[in-house]
């Protein structure tokens, strides 16, 4: 790893540590789409590499890994806060619950039939009508009632809530960009009192709902958000991928910036932030898709992207930071 700048303002000062995690010689994490955090403070981080489920200490020290063949590909992956894994295999239409040492607990899947809804496995705005589970999923969250909710977003435009047995209990939405419509639900996460943020990406927005399904609140200041984590200060961490790679979408926001993080209170409001206007310059992060803090409110961020449309990531490409609070 190695220190690059220093971000962030007021009470959320961050020193970046890039190329962070001391994996063993010759590995590769390829691209990181998820991070979980435990109880230890020990990062588990979610790849699309040889080596799914990495793990490492707080320091960057190389723990283990497993999940070798396991997924056709990683997603996203949620901590609960007594260290319980909820790992997504989008492409494996799959949500797998996994103990700390890859023990697989319950498995929610549609395997080998992936929901009817027109998508045309390549652009999420094909998609013209909604579906059961799944059809692509990208995230899962446990609410405090132990019910599982899951963004079933790249070739459907549902959420999904299941009990903890894995029973279908309900499901909403449907493509477009009106109050309770998707365009690519890309990630979920349940607050105290049980309302659903769901992160609208390719609109541009977060959608609050209450468990049923019905919106509460709308929050369309955000940059095609990705992922969202809830640090222990009671504030809410999120991974915004910017208009660089998503500003082919109809609904885009094309004057969006590109890439951000940012921290904001449970009303929506920004406390702080940072932004990459130069995203292919050297070291900087280019496309954040999963976020996690931990209990000295570190940061940790995985990018995605190997390549993109048009040119190829930056040659110095780091795919997992931290940002060590200062």
């Amino acid at each position: 790893m190695r220190y690059a700048r220093r971000v962030g303002n007021g009470n959320f000062v961050y020193d970046e540590l890039t190329y962070w995690g001391n994996v063993p010689e010759g590995w590769d994490l390829r691209e990181v789409v998820g991070i979980g955090i435990d109880t230890k403070d020990r990062v588990y981080v979610f790849s699309r590499s040889d080596h799914p489920v990495t793990i490492f200490n707080p320091d960057g020290t190389f723990v283990g890994s497993w999940g070798e063949g396991k997924f056709k590909r990683p997603h996203a992956v949620y901590m609960t806060p007594d260290d319980i894994l909820f790992l997504v295999d989008d492409v494996g239409h799959a949500i797998y619950k996994c103990d700390l040492e890859g023990r697989v607990l319950m498995t929610i899947e549609t395997a080998d039939h992936p929901a009817d809804t027109g998508w045309d496995g390549q652009n999420t705005e094909s998609v013209v009508r909604s579906g059961p589970p799944f059809n692509t999923p990208t995230a899962a969250y446990v609410a405090p009632d132990g019910d599982i909710f899951v963004s079933d977003g790249y070739g459907n435009a549902r959420v999904h809530r299941f009990s903890a047995t894995g029973r279908l209990i309900r499901s909403w939405g449907e493509p477009g960009s009106a109050p309770g419509q998707f365009v690519t639900p890309h990630d979920v996460f349940v607050d105290a009192a049980g309302r659903v943020y769901v992160s609208d990406r390719q609109n541009c927005r977060i959608q609050i709902f209450d468990g049923d399904g019905k919106p509460v609140a709308i929050w369309n200041e955000i940059h095609y958000p990705c992922d969202v984590a809830l640090g222990r200060d009671g504030h809410l961490y999120f991974a915004e991928v910017g208009g660089v790679f998503m500003g082919r979408a109809k609904t885009a926001n094309l004057d969006a910036p590109h890439a951000r993080i940012t921290i904001r209170t449970m009303d929506g409001a920004i406390l702080a932030e940072w932004a990459e206007q130069d995203h292919l310059g050297a070291g900087r992060f280019f496309c954040p898709h999963g976020i996690a803090v931990d209990s000295r409110g570190d940061i940790y961020v995985g990018e995605v992207i190997r390549s993109y449309p048009g040119g190829k990531a930056p040659a110095d490409a780091c795919f997992l930071r931290k940002y060590a609070k200062v």
